[in-house]
């Protein structure tokens, strides 16, 4: 059974304000190569747009949709946000846009992995210190091996 994008976030939502951790599967590219379309879970737990710093990865409104990118900048209005896998596109949101903070991903192994370890916070660092151009590559390579 299918629904709709609008009605499976209305529910997502809901839980969120209640306080519940979800899980959801991610879908598109715009994260590559830390989350993977179709293969990857983002677990998230609700949280207050103001305990966000750089580099975690949130789940907000943006535009009318719910977008799953990583915080780069804080600033008075709230804050710069961008996919890994985006080297231009980047959106802008505020406090009180951010519904939930991605604490793990569950690989298709079943493995768990914390976005608290320091793997996950090391190649994290890694991957958005390289230059765009180099992104770019990878993920161009990246996108031909997985096709």
């Amino acid at each position: 059974m299918q629904i709709d994008n609008r009605t499976f976030f209305e529910q997502i939502t809901a839980l969120l304000r209640e306080g519940r951790g979800v899980q959801i599967a991610i879908r598109g590219n715009s994260m590559r190569p830390l989350l993977r379309n179709g293969r990857d879970i983002a677990v998230l737990r609700p949280c207050r747009g103001d305990e966000c710093r750089p580099g975690d990865v949130v789940l907000f409104r943006h535009e009318g949709r719910h977008v799953l990118h990583r915080i780069i900048r804080r600033h008075d209005a709230g804050f710069l946000l961008r996919g890994d896998g985006n080297y231009r596109l980047e959106e802008q949101c505020t406090t009180d846009d951010i519904l939930a903070l991605m604490t793990g991903v569950i690989r298709p192994s079943g493995r768990l992995v914390s976005c608290h370890s320091r793997r996950w916070r090391w190649t994290s660092r890694l991957w958005l210190t390289l230059p765009r151009l180099i992104r770019r590559l990878c993920l161009a390579t990246v996108s031909r091996l997985s096709a």
